[in-house]
């Protein structure tokens, strides 16, 4: 898959593309149903399947206080794109100028002149340019000016609800992570790298990699049954998000302990991957209860990958 880190400042996609544009965040099951229109459509026409995505969220420069934790980070998002078949990865820094860009021109300077679209195909809820004054109702009276065909794809219902990033993002923050997998197809996953704790697992006897998250979103606090990715093998793990009260009772921490994993991680990239929440985080009256709790986690955990 070709990636294109700011669309404005490169010359125009030498290929035709068949274009959908979006923040694709999750690239969840909704988008997925988008993502095989597109890419079926482009076969059908002989045009590369692309994808233009905004970089920040838009209410990261509006209202940054409010701005949502994401759930994948560009390199997550980056292959699954490219899993689901997309030719052609474009992202349009999104700025000030950006977002004051009438409707007209963005179709016509971004989405056909730089992107090379000759098809576009957009979602149920699609607006675009100065004030969210475009929609697909503008596309298709204006198709014909700007020489392309316009396509739109219906939102996907699951269990009564519409499908989408913030549904899901409800889901992760709940620790319903099991629900969230529902919609995105896959489990959840927080990837980044391992950064160093206090060590306060390996004196326990239960050494864990501590994540740093940054803004992606991050379940309940709790503990969960997951599995730990590193250098391409899958490692049984038990996370622990939370404060850990009865040891530490800072800020909040991801701490993967991988079963039968020994060596360094620290600086490494690591992906957790969520299979379903064991228990909320909890205060324990000793370290031994606590290490008691711990050891029956792992059971498990074990139990979990064995069946």
């Amino acid at each position: 898959m070709d990636t294109v880190a700011d669309i404005l400042a490169c010359p125009p996609h030498p290929r035709p593309t068949a274009l959908t544009v979006g923040s694709f965040d999750g690239v969840h099951l909704g988008h997925r149903r988008l993502l095989d229109t597109l890419v079926r459509a482009a076969d059908a026409r002989g045009l590369v399947p692309a994808v233009m995505t905004l970089d920040p969220h838009p209410r990261q420069l509006f209202a940054p206080a409010s701005a949502p934790n994401i759930l994948t980070t560009a390199a997550q998002k980056n292959r699954l794109l490219a899993a689901a078949g997309v030719g052609a990865h474009f992202t349009l820094p999104f700025t000030r100028d950006t977002a004051a860009m009438d409707r007209e021109a963005f179709v016509r300077d971004v989405v056909v002149r730089q992107c090379g679209a000759r098809l576009l195909l957009v979602g149920h809820d699609f607006r675009f340019g100065r004030a969210a004054a475009g929609s697909f109702e503008y596309l298709r009276e204006h198709a014909d000016t700007f020489g392309l065909e316009v396509a739109r794809v219906d939102a996907l219902v699951l269990d009564g609800e519409c499908v989408s990033s913030t549904l899901i993002r409800e889901r992760v923050l709940q620790g319903a992570v099991e629900d969230a997998a529902r919609c995105l197809g896959r489990p959840y996953a927080l990837e980044g790298p391992v950064v160093a704790g206090r060590g306060i697992g390996r004196t326990l006897g239960f050494p864990t990699a501590n994540l740093a998250p940054g803004n992606l979103a991050v379940p309940a606090h709790g503990v969960y049954i997951a599995e730990t990715l590193v250098d391409g093998h899958t490692w049984p793990s038990a996370v622990n998000i939370g404060i850990a009260p009865t040891v530490r009772n800072e800020d909040a921490l991801v701490e993967t302990h991988l079963l039968g994993f020994t060596g360094d991680l620290i600086g490494k990239t690591i992906e957790i991957i969520f299979h379903r929440r064991l228990r909320p985080e909890q205060r324990f009256s000793s370290l031994e209860d606590l290490k008691a709790a711990i050891r029956r986690d792992l059971d498990t955990v074990r139990a979990h990958f064995s069946s």
